[in-house]
């Protein structure tokens, strides 16, 4: 068995850079979520660049889509149309996630972007990401994560894979935002097997 929090992640919001993906490596962080796209059509070429770094160091990096209200299909194709050539969906990467904090996506869209990435990507597993509060009050899981769906919560309580709110597919804890990255710990039972590719 092992420890909870023990694989240790990080994440990379817009525009947030890693300089030296090779000492992050060094530093035991074995995971890296790296949001690459947003909406219907953006794309931050710099992550992109973050994102073949990073698997190039050995970190098992995914990407990561902010979703803005509506298009979910045309959202999840345009992760897909981008990720795809940067090796984000090859065996060991981070699973595909969705950032779903913005107002307004809701669990419609949730489920419809899962779909529509599984089509386009011929993958089965994905994370969705969003605030304590999103999953406590917004969204209703159980009404669209199957057993290739891990949730992935932010609660900033300083206490690795320990979120304080418990779902069957709760996967992922971003406990704290050291170093201007969110720090990210797997919740028992979870293994870094379960999120990857």
């Amino acid at each position: 068995m092992t420890e909870p929090g023990a694989e240790r992640g990080i994440s990379l919001s817009l525009h947030e850079t890693v300089p030296d993906w090779a000492a992050v490596r060094a530093a035991s962080i074995t995971f890296a979520s790296i949001t690459v796209t947003e909406s219907l059509n953006w794309t931050d070429s710099t992550a992109a660049r973050q994102l073949r770094d990073a698997l190039h160091a050995g970190v098992h990096a995914g990407i990561r889509h902010f979703a803005r209200p509506g298009g979910a299909q045309d959202q999840a194709r345009h992760l897909v149309r981008t990720g795809a050539p940067l090796g984000a969906f090859a065996p060991g990467a981070l699973a595909p996630a969705l950032d779903a904090r913005a107002e307004g996506v809701d669990d419609r869209f949730v489920k419809a972007w899962i779909k529509a990435v599984r089509n386009e990507a011929g993958l089965r597993r994905v994370l969705v990401y969003a605030a304590f509060d999103d999953w406590q009050h917004r969204f209703r899981p159980d009404k669209w994560a199957d057993s290739d769906v891990v949730l992935w919560l932010i609660r900033h309580n300083g206490i690795p894979g320990r979120p304080g709110w418990f779902h069957s597919r709760l996967g992922l804890h971003q406990h704290s935002a050291g170093n201007g990255f969110g720090a990210d710990a797997l919740v028992y039972p979870f293994t870094l097997a379960d999120v990857l590719l």
